[in-house]
């Protein structure tokens, strides 16, 4: 007998009827209900990948905490089921377009349910698939980390994903831009939509036209048939044009009509097209700059958006490197089995400037990989090498000690500079005693000579 499929199913009530039909009887229902906001501890529902929620069953203050409890539940494919009038509402009709693969009116057809939930957890097992069959990309983890700068990035990417504004992502080569382009087309109301990716530096110029915009049958020589233009493709969905900055002048002039109308004509036709997508542009370098030098048309910039972000290189996230090169080597199939990096290793990491970024730190990690030996990766594996005597230095630098002691000193620095070197008025700033503060002062051999001099009376 083959093992019921875990199947989610999200309304305010239990679903009696559901459950006292054989309606369901393939999927072994979890039953989550639906009050106020959801709490922390939906990451797991027993390797569900469908999921149902009803619609019928919500009041409106219920609905408002919904598109939260569907973010939370970590569901790769929603059904709703909703009553006949509600799909009147385009409130409601949004939030289906947004999180839905299919919607069912009451009352449900049990044929055409079960139809489609099959076919949904088959399509979620081949992505599974795909995903184990293929090495895991630093686009998989490019935005993971605590540290500010990626914390703010996320931030303002999740709030650049609920409009359908144009997005301008500035940033490295290699710092994951890409990777933030599909983070706000997955977390926008288009999700279910395409995302087309234009690479524009690969674009021929003499092709650009029929690669954007298609053709009609007839338009040259072998059009034997229409055929959209990756613009078009993109239509209700996403298109992200990656590296916009290398686009000439005369590609940039090709394009201005789409920016300004979002109106397209293909090749060898006269009838304008309308097209409703997402603009998200990437840059490596700031186009300010190159509309200043003519290399770019400003009226093209101005119209890539006014939502801006830039990505931090890895060099300015640097406590985020263990956590993003153990997850790359865990999604790294290595025939010698799991593989750690030595402390040593993680020293020589943060020190190195990485000036590929992430994409440096994968493909130094997978060199590791293939050439390295033993369970620990070490800095010559990822050729990192550094003299011993160097690395014992280092680890006494970053040690937490002397992290406390840099701290320290900076901290007394400023408050004797705020108090003019008035030792008791540093120490009251400091919220420390004074004989506290001399201490420290003589621990890390700072200067006091001058601290006795009281601050000069205005």
């Amino acid at each position: 007998m083959q093992e019921r499929r875990p199947l989610v199913w999200l309304s305010a009530v239990y679903p009696v009827l559901i459950t006292s039909e054989p309606l369901l009887k393939d999927w072994q229902l979890i039953h989550i209900a639906l009050a106020g906001r959801p709490p922390a501890n939906l990451k797991s529902c027993h390797g569900a990948r469908v999921g149902v929620f009803d619609l019928a069953s919500m009041k409106k203050d219920q609905l408002t905490y919904l598109p939260e409890w569907l973010d939370a539940i970590p569901v790769q494919h929603w059904v709703a089921t909703l009553e006949s009038h509600q799909v009147h509402n385009p409130d409601i009709c949004a939030l289906i377009n947004r999180y839905c693969k299919d919607y069912h009116t009451l009352p449900l057809q049990a044929d055409r349910l079960h139809a489609i939930l099959g076919h949904l957890w088959g399509m979620s097992e081949l992505e599974a698939r795909i995903s184990l069959s293929r090495p895991g990309s630093y686009h998989d983890f490019a935005l993971e980390g605590d540290s500010p700068a990626i914390r703010q990035v996320r931030t303002l990417l999740t709030k650049f994903a609920r409009t359908e504004e144009p997005v301008l992502i500035y940033g490295e080569n290699g710092t994951g831009k890409e990777a933030a382009a599909r983070f706000i087309h997955d977390n926008s109301a288009r999700k279910n939509k395409p995302l087309v990716v234009v690479n524009c530096a690969a674009l021929p110029r003499s092709l650009t036209q029929n690669e954007l915009f298609g053709h009609e049958k007839g338009a040259f020589t072998h059009a034997m048939s229409a055929q959209k233009g990756r613009i078009e493709a993109a239509s209700d969905g996403t298109l992200l044009l990656v590296g916009v900055d290398e686009l000439c002048e005369e590609q940039q002039s090709a394009i201005l009509r789409f920016l300004q109308e979002g109106q397209i004509e293909r090749l060898g036709s006269n009838t304008s097209i309308s097209v409703d997508t997402r603009l998200i542009a990437t840059s490596t370098r700031p186009l300010e700059q190159l509309v200043e030098t003519g290399a770019f048309r400003s009226d093209v910039f101005y119209r890539l958006g006014s939502l801006h972000v830039l990505l931090p290189p890895l060099r300015d996230r640097k406590e985020d490197i263990p956590v993003l090169a153990n997850r790359i080597l865990s999604a790294t199939p290595s025939t010698q089995g799991p593989r750690r990096l030595s402390g040593a290793t993680l020293i020589c990491l943060a020190e190195h400037p990485w000036p590929g970024n992430l994409r440096e730190l994968q493909n130094r990690l997978r060199q590791a990989l293939l050439l390295g030996e033993g369970p620990k990766i070490e800095a010559e594996d990822m050729d990192l090498a550094a003299a011993p005597s160097g690395s014992q230095q280092r680890s006494r630098e970053l040690s937490l000690d002397a992290f406390r002691s840099r701290a320290d000193r900076q901290a007394i620095s400023v408050s004797l500079a705020l108090t003019h070197n008035n030792v008791s008025a540093a120490a009251r700033l400091l919220n420390i005693s004074r004989v506290s503060l001399y201490r420290l002062m003589e621990k890390h051999r700072l200067p006091h000579g001058a601290s006795a001099r009281s601050p000069k009376n205005n």
